[in-house]
């Protein structure tokens, strides 16, 4: 009996135990739970948003919230940056807010010397004293980018325990991954916008160069028409000029040649005009091949008439460049002769050569309607080889003494004596050309 006694005497105490064991176990788990809870509360809104002041604000408000804070702020500054920062401020008069800002950047630069880090930062920051901040946590994001958070009293503690600073400090950590996330985010948004601004940029000038390449384009079409009225000698003096301007008349050695066709007003009465436009243009486009293959240039054109300028090379190459071409002339005139039904025979080509200096260039000519330019060779050396071209016939290839003493070491041919010629003074020696063909 008495041991039974002892037993009973015995259970209220041991059962004490339990109870306050199993108070206290309850009590952590409640405080695990709590902790779990805001971990995941707090998590859930800051990582939901890449936004650094959207994170910052749902950080200090959660914090609030759980902890039952009367007031608090966040501050995430850059260093390296004059003016710039991230600022959240909750439960403070709005008087107080500009202060505080002022009094957290001073905090922020009085403890984050440069080559210090986040351990600097005193957790008594006298520049935060006079706004009722409790407790201090600093935290760093990037080498430049340092924050402190500051959290005001509490409505039911009057103070913070070591579990609940722990799992601030911890929330902290959080928030700084948070961060640095969303600084990740932006900088790939600040790269697909740089990359965006090049494509545009890279767009615009791809439409610039198309749009310069189209007016290339419309210039070398215009350039390539222009070339079939425009002597080369014009367009290639042009573009050998500094200031794509046409250079000054000068003296050039040169030949000139002119042609004609024989009986050509007969024949236009004889034939209807679209045949002797057929028949001219076969026999000018031979002309041209011709003239084109000597380097000669077609300086004027006068109904069955050619005036060609041979000034490309030194004097006797271009008294041999006129004179093959009266030759390939001639010859080819005799071909396709034979090949024109309307034709009884073919057609004869008169030609006079003159070689010599004579002054090359632009010449302007003014009038009521306008100006108008011209690019040709002027001088008694042209007007003599346009008379001797006057003086030929039946096809002969007719040349002055100067042509004939350039070409007489290759090409044989017949003196026929001094003529007057008009407009002349001195009678002018000629020569003709020994057929070939």
């Amino acid at each position: 009996m008495i041991v039974q006694d002892k037993n009973r005497h015995r259970q209220p105490a041991e059962l004490d135990a339990c109870r306050i064991a199993s108070e206290r176990i309850q009590a952590e788990l409640e405080t695990c739970d709590f902790n779990l809870k805001t971990l995941n509360d707090i998590s859930k809104d800051i990582y939901g948003s890449v936004q650094t002041d959207t994170i910052l604000k749902n950080f200090l408000l959660m914090c609030m919230g759980n902890f039952g804070i009367l007031s608090g702020f966040i501050l995430l500054l850059d260093i390296d940056k004059e003016g710039t920062d991230h600022f959240a401020v909750v439960g403070f008069p709005e008087e107080d807010v500009g202060v505080l800002r002022t009094s957290s950047r001073h905090c922020i630069v009085a403890t984050y010397p440069a080559e210090q880090g986040t351990e600097s930062l005193s957790l008594d920051c006298a520049f935060l004293s006079p706004f009722g901040i409790e407790q201090i946590f600093p935290f760093h994001v990037e080498p430049s980018f340092h924050g402190v958070i500051g959290l005001g009293s509490r409505l039911m503690a009057d103070t913070y325990s070591a579990k609940e600073r722990e799992l601030l400090e911890t929330l902290v950590n959080s928030l700084v991954v948070a961060l640095k996330n969303a600084k990740s985010f932006e900088s790939i948004l600040n790269l697909n916008k740089d990359l965006e601004d090049k494509n545009i940029a890279m767009e615009v000038a791809l439409n610039n160069l198309r749009e310069e390449m189209r007016k290339v384009e419309i210039l070398e079409s215009v350039k390539e028409n222009l070339s079939k009225f425009v002597p080369h000698a014009v367009s290639n003096a042009i573009e050998r000029s500094p200031t794509g301007r046409m250079p000054e008349s000068r003296n050039h050695e040169l030949s000139v040649l002119f042609l004609d066709i024989e009986g050509f007003t007969k024949l236009t009465e004889k034939l209807g005009g679209r045949e002797v436009n057929t028949i001219i243009e076969k026999h000018f486009s031979v002309f041209m091949d011709a003239i084109h293959a000597n380097n000669g240039d077609v300086n004027e054109t006068a109904g069955d008439g050619l005036m060609v300028l041979f000034m490309d090379k030194d004097q006797t190459s271009n008294a041999l460049d006129a004179v093959h071409t009266a030759m390939t002339i001639q010859e080819e005139t005799a071909r396709i002769g034979k090949d024109i039904f309307s034709l009884s025979k073919p057609l004869k080509i008169n030609i006079g050569i003159n070689s010599g200096s004579a002054l090359v260039g632009a010449v302007k000519f003014d009038s009521i309607t306008g100006s108008r330019w011209t690019y040709t060779a002027r001088g008694s050396l042209v007007n003599v080889a346009a008379r001797i071209g006057a003086l030929a016939t039946g096809g002969q290839i007719l040349l002055t003494r100067s042509t004939a003493d350039r070409i007489a070491h290759e090409i044989h041919l017949k003196n026929l004596g001094k003529f007057d010629l008009k407009n002349v003074k001195e009678p002018t020696e000629v020569f003709q050309l020994n057929h070939v063909f």
